[in-house]
């Protein structure tokens, strides 16, 4: 299985891509994921990364492409989830040329539920647990349930950057879901129901598509 998981952020990509790969014992490859591990480590990618992640921009492809052909290109994974790569038609083709896929998976949210989901999520400072005030709150505002850590908002989960990511989003996708549709690729799945709901239905076109 070799799928990618596409929709604006906030619509649970990372979510959903865990659940699978939990479920499906499969790799979970997020290119946010990464690109925040080279801005802690202070890479070279992550020096780069971190001017345009801290205001809501779209990390250019050249740089993205770079640390994701290091990933992909070696052949490491015969099965993976792919969560947030390609963002763009130019990644799209450059990731063509690194793997086949078999699957293109695209959750559509409203703004106002991705606006929601965003703005309350918390993220541990130390063990990079995931919650948020509303949905799934910690046990103790503030100190992560797993290590006691300390719960901190991204930088690209504050509203205003949200807008900003949501712009970026809708110009740069149009292209992309036409692109993987022309290929007879890409199946649509509701991003605005209860999380457990969009899994069933992500299964069920996974069952589908006789992948699983």
């Amino acid at each position: 299985m070799r799928i990618i998981i596409l929709g604006p952020p906030g619509t649970g990509k990372g979510t959903q891509s865990r659940m699978l790969s939990e479920q499906f014992n499969i790799p979970h490859v997020s290119s946010g994921d990464i690109l925040r591990e080279n801005v802690a480590k202070k890479t070279d990618i992550g020096k780069k990364a971190d001017v345009f992640m801290k205001t809501g921009q779209l990390v250019p492809d050249n740089i993205v492409v770079k640390m994701m052909t290091e990933i992909l290109g070696k052949g490491k994974y015969k099965h993976f989830i792919l969560d947030g790569f390609p963002r763009t038609i130019n990644q799209a083709h450059e990731l063509e040329h690194l793997t086949p896929i078999d699957l293109v998976i695209n959750l559509i949210s409203s703004e106002k539920m991705i606006m929601e989901r965003l703005s309350g999520r918390r993220v541990c400072s130390s063990c990079k647990a995931v919650f948020h005030i509303k949905n799934m709150p910690p046990k103790k505002d503030g100190v992560c349930n797993n290590c006691n850590g300390k719960l901190i908002q991204r930088d690209d989960d504050k509203p205003e950057t949200i807008k900003n990511r949501l712009r970026i989003y809708e110009i740069l996708s149009d292209p992309l879901i036409f692109f993987y549709s022309q290929k007879g690729l890409l199946r649509d799945i509701d991003g605005d129901q209860p999380i457990p709901k969009i899994f069933g239905d992500v299964i069920s076109v996974l069952k589908k598509e006789k992948l699983v």
